[in-house]
């Protein structure tokens, strides 16, 4: 079902012309001072110029220094929309440099744009979950996203928010569930994201698999991976048109044949085929995850069985460009060998 774009257009009577122009006439202290107006006018204004300035790194350090970051935070929770819209455009633009991201992460921006998971606007609530995923890359801010209680509500809204924004929720969520996965699972995330590997969006898609890589990680993540049957779907998803989806569903299946469970199930689905299938297809990028899952079922005796027929297949990988395939084919081979 098509999607409405989030617009960013701003009203008609904020002219970012004139404030483009003006900004270059303006010492920062005095664009700071601007955001503190009680004229609102003079506060959208003041935003629109800082969201050209911050594109460049030295102008966002010195913003940084002059306390910027804390009349931003206070302008979040703004009556206006338009306030609140350039407010998180500025946030979200800072957060794209090193500089910008350590700044954000000293600030506590995280906790403070927390309040605008639910605001009205799609914009604010696209730039919020911009500046989140790009937090969420360090381990500091993976760190500050899961201290801020944010996992349970950002699962709830993948069920309900935009295509563009769920990729955001997805991206953070790779991130911060490589930490910790408790309060995910808790929240419910494995059957939200099983849903999500049916999406029509290849992102929305490929992303889903990898959050559930990121998941099944973990030993707690592996026993949900299982009990909610997400063995098959990822399976299924193999044959992906997509290689990126082909190569996300790959890991997060090689994790999950970890358990003797997932072993079992990936057997009783016929696992073997697509996955050799991808082993056999030289430029597929999934090829290394697929050989570890194959090895993973070798370790059963009708897995051991039926991979003999196959030996040629890892035989050919061990000449393979990339090391990595050359010794994972070798363990494969190994294992495929073996004979109690």
């Amino acid at each position: 079902m098509a999607q409405p774009r989030i617009s960013a257009y701003l009203p008609p009577d904020i002219d970012p012309t004139k404030a483009a122009l003006a900004f270059g006439r303006r010492a920062l202290p005095k664009l700071n001072e601007e955001l503190q107006s009680p004229e609102l006018l003079t506060q959208q204004r003041a935003l629109v110029a800082l969201c050209d300035l911050v594109h460049d790194p030295e102008q966002v350090y010195q913003a940084i220094a002059l306390g910027f970051l804390d009349s931003l935070k206070a302008l979040l929770v703004h009556e206006d929309q338009t306030v609140r819209q350039k407010t998180t455009e500025v946030l979200s633009v800072m957060a794209l440099h090193s500089i910008g991201r350590e700044g954000l992460l000293r600030s506590g921006v995280i906790s403070a744009l927390a309040g605008l998971l639910d605001d009205p606007a799609d914009v604010c609530r696209r730039n919020t979950h911009q500046v989140f995923d790009l937090l969420a890359r360090l381990p500091e801010g993976a760190a500050g996203v899961l201290q801020a209680g944010l996992i349970p509500p950002l699962v709830l809204k993948l069920e309900a928010e935009l295509d563009e924004i769920q990729e955001l929720i997805l991206g953070t969520l790779s991130n911060c569930l490589r930490v910790e996965v408790s309060e995910a699972l808790a929240a419910g995330a494995v059957p939200v994201l099983k849903e999500k590997l049916s999406h029509p969006s290849t992102a929305i898609r490929s992303k889903a698999a990898w959050v559930l890589l990121e998941i099944s990680s973990h030993a707690e993540g592996k026993i949900a991976v299982f009990e909610e049957e997400v063995i098959p779907v990822l399976l299924s998803l193999l044959e992906d048109t997509q290689p990126e989806v082909r190569v996300n569903s790959t890991g997060a299946l090689m994790f999950a044949l970890v358990t003797p469970q997932g072993r079992s199930t990936a057997m009783g689905a016929e696992a073997i085929p697509p996955l050799l299938a991808l082993v056999a297809e030289e430029t597929s990028k999934a090829r290394l995850n697929a050989i570890k899952a194959l090895t993973l079922l070798a370790e059963l005796p009708e897995g051991r069985q039926a991979l003999l027929e196959h030996r040629d297949t890892f035989q050919r990988c061990l000449e393979d460009p990339s090391e990595a395939v050359q010794r994972a084919a070798e363990i494969a081979i190994t294992a495929i060998d073996w004979k109690p």
